[in-house]
């Protein structure tokens, strides 16, 4: 960046919120219903235009009642919700999902980066990851949705390789772009030179989704309205997955402060960052970055098998270690990751019902690795 004149004021952002979504990644948080109608409520009184809630990836959603319940408080017009994207019957699928549940806004959600690509696409191709998200958009549009579609690892995909992907998005007929720096590893300045290459594409609209592993989250969203962003994405407390996104009260203040921004009403932040992380289970505060519980958690069988794609840093640099915790979301695969190592045998479809059974009775407590390992030795084999 070369120095000189002022740069004109950005142009003010709008901002929306994955609170209700993004924690539904993040190890052993999970929300109910009447969690998701206030919560909504009160990003909306607070002047978030788009409120994030739940996952789509086939009949059946299992965030259906989240997503129902922030449509009866806010409206599905000021709700989006994600639509997993894998190959062109599952969106389909996903689709009419979406439309049974009256969602009018979604985001196709994607991987970009290479790595990211080859776990969950089985390719490194960025023409098979073009066709898929052309397919997901053209699908989406011809069904009468709002389309956002997502750049997920966007931050380290190379640019001769995500202009591209999100050129061919728009060109498809998406409404916008979300960069996601799904794992954090950009400076100020970096993020604003790529978002200003993004921008520059024909059409585009950009949102940007931090993550907050290096405390740049607030830092790197208005660098990214600096470079044309029109959206930034945020949480309330700054929660979400391992070292949390970028926190709604201080991307808010900052607006304030630093740009005179007065549209949003500051007044129920504090009451809306409190309710939150109570119902969250948080305690008082949620700690953004490496050296806390959270920040190597992981509930999904995927991030712990490949750790290293998630990462921004091993923990051990901080002398921090990486765990499991979970509540309902328990699967076989995460028991069998928890066994691992140890001489206890089960049989896992049976030993993950049982345990299930056991965690609703008693109100989802939290387990780890060692719970698992306890739970194991009790488990009737006979």
């Amino acid at each position: 960046m070369t120095t000189g004149s002022p740069r004109s004021a950005p142009e003010r952002p709008h901002i929306s919120d994955a609170t209700l979504r993004d924690s539904a990644h993040m190890a052993g948080v999970e929300f109910g219903p009447k969690d998701a109608a206030t919560i909504a409520g009160l990003l909306v009184a607070t002047g978030v235009e788009l409120v994030e809630v739940g996952m789509i990836s086939g009949p059946g959603a299992r965030h259906a009642e989240l997503i129902l319940a922030a449509h009866e408080s806010i409206g599905p017009e000021r709700s989006m919700s994600l639509v997993v994207v894998r190959d062109r019957h599952q969106v389909a699928g996903a689709l009419r999902e979406a439309e049974r549940l009256g969602v009018r806004h979604i985001m196709c959600s994607l991987p970009t980066s290479e790595w990211h690509a080859q776990l969950k696409l089985g390719t490194t191709s960025l023409k098979f990851a073009q066709a898929l998200a052309r397919s997901a958009i053209h699908q989406a549009k011809e069904r009468g949705f709002h389309v956002t579609f997502s750049g997920e690892d966007g931050a380290r995909t190379p640019t001769d390789r995500l202009v591209p992907y999100v050129t061919s998005g728009f060109l498809a007929g998406a409404d916008r772009f979300r960069l996601a720096e799904t794992v954090a590893c950009l400076s100020p300045w970096q993020m604003e030179d790529t978002v200003t290459r993004l921008a520059a594409i024909d059409g585009a609209e950009i949102e940007v989704h931090s993550h907050n592993m290096l405390g740049m989250a607030v830092a790197n969203s208005l660098a990214a309205v600096r470079g044309g962003a029109r959206w930034i994405s945020a949480t309330v407390g700054g929660i979400g997955e391992r070292g949390g996104n970028t926190p709604l009260a201080e991307l808010l203040t900052a607006l304030r402060v630093l740009h005179a921004d007065d549209r949003f009403d500051l007044t129920h932040l504090t009451e809306l960052t409190a309710l939150t992380l109570r119902s969250a289970r948080l305690g008082d505060a949620f700690q953004p970055g490496p050296t806390t519980p959270h920040s190597f958690a992981y509930e999904l069988t995927g991030q712990l098998g490949h750790p290293e794609a998630y990462e921004t840093l091993p923990p051990e640099l901080v002398g921090n270690r990486r765990r499991l915790n979970v509540r309902s979301r328990l699967t076989s695969g995460l028991i069998a990751w928890a066994l691992a190592g140890t001489d206890i045998a089960v049989d896992l479809d049976a030993f993950t019902s049982w345990l299930l059974e056991h965690q609703r009775r008693d109100g989802y407590p939290l387990l780890d690795r060692d719970a698992i390992r306890t739970a194991a030795t009790a488990f009737p084999t006979a």
